[in-house]
């Protein structure tokens, strides 16, 4: 199956400027797509164009977008991600493909049955603009968790400019007076917008198609089929393991080498081990690659190497200096686009991770354990929530926020390098499932955090017991030296950067989200460099709830016990 694989998309709607001075805008995104770039401006609306960055595919006829088909020449699709279901609904809806690409589905839907129900029905990850001339209407679109970027900017003339990065919109030229706003689009939802003759625009809806706890309504054309609704312990795990395995094996769909990110921690381990097995079934031609990135006695590169061993993987070790890390901030922050402290310390490791995947492997499509901490309430602090309810509030805010953080930090550090991101955990009918179930299930159990996640893969022997039940570490902890961690060096750099009193004007200096410490202030003055006055694509801090904490690292928190120490 060919398909449209990770990519950069941009258009504009009522341009008030050139075209061609506007297009180098869209350069500032060629990173998720490198091999080929495609401008098209739209038949009789001179000021509204689409501009496309491609990774290659097999499908080299039709892998351009924007995507038009014969049947439907007045509907323009670009669109960033991968429709895992889409020859089921073709089947099911018995639509007739002009062409091999995962989006034409969205054509066809979108001509049938309308916005709602089109979007609704896409069990994948996307990000969507979609032109219909007959109608004059454009549509934004962008998947339940937002893993797949998409901003905007829209004046107050109507003229609407839409980016899978916001560093594709910081330059575009516009009549208003002061800077436009640049915003994320809110996941699970679309917008619609009136298109007037001029090219100008006019939002009429912005509604949720989707959310996390509610059963997608594409489960029906699942091949999991129906499942056992009761709430009995063998039950549920047995529906944890189909659903989770479901939900790597519609991931397999790639003409690309795959591979896969391996910390040693429980949901990596999961993802990769689940990997290699539908691999050998489905028969793939080639050994799937694990990647572990950290110091050569870090806790997390010891407890990967014991994974890789037991699966049979063929592992890379990516060993980065504390010099590496803190040389790599800038180009990081600058590809995040986020100046939140957590974010910005774990996408180090993740960064340099990916820039060895491009530079020295044939892997393209990166699995990844993302989304499973919030879904199955793993982090430390989940220990000291008052009550099951509450921790389950907790797991469903931190689903929602996801796209300012760690699928954030999963998108741009592995994009930057041109790869393309699978996160299995973020599965629409998988999440929807595990959050139905009762909230006394879910909560840590004899002080293990995911309890029910380790137990509904005990005694398969599918990666090592000692993996199973290792406690958490949090990502940039995990991967630094006992010795002196990542964290130490950074910190040392850091207060040879900034002193004291620069920390007392913080809140002076940046009065929305202040920092509170001198790697916050350090890190905030990087992005206001590179983004003045655009503080606000995010709304806070991530940070550990129930607790007292300064700091959103792991190993700072005192519920913390390394391994050594139990």
């Amino acid at each position: 199956m060919k398909q449209s694989k990770m990519c950069g998309i941009w258009a504009l709607f009522g341009s008030d400027e050139c075209l061609s001075v506007q297009c180098t805008c869209a350069m500032k995104i060629g990173h998720r797509g490198p091999d080929a770039f495609r401008f098209e401006n739209v038949n009789d609306y001179t000021n509204c164009c689409f501009g496309f960055h491609r990774l290659a595919i097999v499908d080299p006829l039709y892998g351009m977008q924007p995507l038009r088909i014969k049947k439907f020449p007045f509907l323009w699709l670009c669109y960033n991600g991968e429709i895992y279901n889409h020859l089921q609904l073709k089947r099911h809806f018995k639509f007739d493909y002009q062409t091999q690409v995962d989006g034409e589905i969205l054509l066809h839907l979108y001509n049938q049955n309308g916005i709602q129900e089109m979007a609704s029905l896409l069990d994948g990850v996307f990000a969507f603009i979609l032109l219909d001339t007959a109608n004059r209407k454009v549509f934004l679109g962008r998947d339940t968790y937002g893993v797949r970027p998409l901003f905007r900017l829209l004046t107050d003339n109507g003229f609407l400019a839409v980016c899978s990065e916001a560093k594709g919109l910081t330059q575009i030229t516009h009549s208003m007076s002061e800077p436009a706003k640049i915003t994320p689009f809110p996941p699970g939802h679309f917008e619609e917008f009136d298109l007037k003759q001029t090219g100008k625009v006019k939002s009429v809806r912005l509604e949720s198609f989707h959310s996390c706890t509610d059963k997608p309504r594409h489960a029906v054309h699942d091949s999991a089929g129906e499942l056992a609704t009761d709430f009995a312990l063998e039950a549920v795990k047995h529906n944890i393991r189909i659903l989770f395995e479901n939900a790597v094996r519609k991931r397999l769909m790639a003409h690309r080498r795959i591979g896969c990110l391996l910390s040693g921690g429980l949901d990596s381990s999961l993802v990769a081990a689940t990997l290699v097995k539908l691999a050998k079934e489905e028969k793939l031609q080639y050994q799937i690659q694990t990647f572990a990135i950290g110091a050569d006695d870090s806790p997390d590169v010891v407890a990967a190497r014991k994974v890789a061993d037991h699966i049979g993987s063929n592992h890379h070790e990516v060993n980065f200096t504390p010099e590496e890390g803190i040389c790599a901030l800038e180009e990081v922050i600058l590809h995040l686009e986020s100046y939140d402290i957590t974010t910005v310390r774990a996408s180090v490791g993740m960064y340099l991770v990916s820039k060895y995947i491009r530079e020295k492997t044939d892997s393209v499509v990166i699995f990844s354990g993302e989304g499973s901490d919030e879904l199955t309430q793993g982090y430390i602090y989940f220990h000291r929530a008052p009550t099951p309810k509450a921790a389950a509030e907790d797991s469903e805010r931190l689903l929602k926020e996801l796209y300012m953080f760690d699928v954030l930090r999963a998108d741009r550090t592995t994009a930057a390098h041109g790869l393309e991101l699978r996160v299995p955990f973020l599965d629409h009918r998988f999440t929807a499932y595990y959050l139905s179930l009762p909230e006394e299930m879910r909560v840590p159990k004899d002080g293990v955090e995911k309890h029910l996640l380790r137990d509904a893969f005990r005694g398969l022997n599918l990666i090592p017991d000692e993996i199973l039940w290792r406690r958490k570490e949090a990502f940039s902890d995990g991967i630094t030296s006992m010795k002196k961690s990542w964290y130490t060096s950074l910190q040392e750099h850091i207060d040879s950067q900034v002193n004291d009193s620069e920390l007392e004007e913080a809140p002076n200096l940046f009065p929305y989200n202040p920092p509170t410490t001198k790697e916050g202030f350090f890190f905030r003055q990087i992005f206001e460099k590179h983004y003045p006055g655009r503080s606000k694509w995010i709304s806070h801090y991530w940070m550990p709830r129930w607790i007292k904490a300064t700091d959103p690292s792991a190993r700072t928190l005192s519920i913390y016990k390394p391994d050594k120490d139990q």
